[in-house]
């Protein structure tokens, strides 16, 4: 019997295109409920653990929550079927995503000048998807490019730490900043890996050693995320996460796994200038947002709002405007 005429065979790269951007739309509406929730809880300033056990009773939280959780799932069965390059490209959209939700469920419009900048955005990770057409590599490294790896990247982070402590303010959020996304960004290569070996049932997980580096990096990379929030302003820390993360796990996409990027030429000038724009409108969009944060109605970023930011960094690009509900 013949093939059934009429059937679609979907390539995997674009059922991974698919799962990212639900992923970030996922994303981008559990971080504007998670951040209405934390907002509206109280008006008073609270440390963390306070506001994490207010949080619990709130069914809205929980929502967000298992917003995040889905699309953290999604986004791992996403780099099963794709390249890290792809997936991380398209969670950028969770901006474009989580802005547009906020002004609706608050009834205020967006500024033209973020407007400007989401489309940007858009447009410019449309061309990097299309032209670069980033193809996946292998699913896992070996031990020696690892280690590798640690030998690049490990030195650095320490001096980052290290002048973090010498230099405070600005300079020291970005420099923990840069360690929180790389921790993140071998976060996602970790997850590629875990997700080739999860079939093979547990015992065969216990003995990956991704996995062991896939909960070291979450733990150091939450530690790191809240020390860097907290050593200055947002507009210095949040951008810089924004934007580090995805080109750290891009460039370890590529040197890592082998992951490749079909362009060359006129296509690889378009390639790089949508890189630009998409690191240029991301840092806008995040310090557009990190500024409202900081600025609100007078006051700093202090108690519970930077209670919120810690405990839900990843989402605190929507808490400026929130911050004025």
């Amino acid at each position: 019997m013949g093939p059934k005429r009429g059937r679609i065979k979907i390539a995997k790269v674009d059922i991974a295109a698919l799962l990212a951007l639900v992923a970030a739309l996922i994303s981008g509406v559990g971080d504007v409920v998670r951040q209405r929730s934390a907002q509206e809880i109280t008006d008073e300033e609270v440390g963390h653990v306070e506001l994490l056990r207010m949080s619990l009773r709130d069914l809205r939280w929980w929502l967000g929550g298992g917003a995040a959780v889905v699309s953290a799932a999604l986004q791992a069965v996403a780099l099963g079927q794709g390249s890290v390059v792809l997936v991380q490209a398209l969670q950028v959209t969770a901006l474009l995503f989580a802005l547009p939700v906020y002004a609706w469920l608050t009834k205020k419009g967006l500024t033209r000048r973020e407007w400007g900048w989401a489309v940007l955005l858009a447009a410019a990770v449309a061309v990097f998807v299309t032209v670069g057409e980033p193809a996946a590599g292998y699913q896992r490294a070996s031990l020696q490019t690892w280690a590798v790896v640690a030998v690049m990247i490990g030195p650095a982070m320490v001096f980052c730490v290290l002048a973090a402590r010498i230099w405070s303010g600005p300079v020291a959020a970005v420099l923990l900043a840069v360690v929180s996304a790389s921790l993140w960004a071998l976060f996602a290569v970790f997850t590629k890996a875990i997700v080739d070996v999860v079939d093979g049932g547990l015992w065969a997980l216990l003995r990956t050693p991704e996995l062991y580096g896939w909960l070291l990096v979450a733990v150091l990379g939450t530690v790191f995320q809240q020390s860097s929030f907290r050593a200055s302003s947002l507009t210095a820390s949040l951008p810089t996460m924004t934007v580090t993360e995805p080109l750290v796990a891009s460039v370890l996409g590529v040197t890592v796994l082998g992951e490749t990027l079909d362009a060359d030429g006129l296509e690889f000038i378009a390639l790089a200038a949508a890189v630009a724009v998409v690191v240029v409108a991301t840092t806008a969009l995040a310090r557009g947002e990190a500024a409202t944060m900081v600025a609100g109605d007078g006051r700093q970023l202090t108690g519970s709002r930077l209670a919120v930011a810690a405990l839900d960094p990843a989402s605190a690009v929507v808490v400026g405007a929130t911050s004025q509900a």
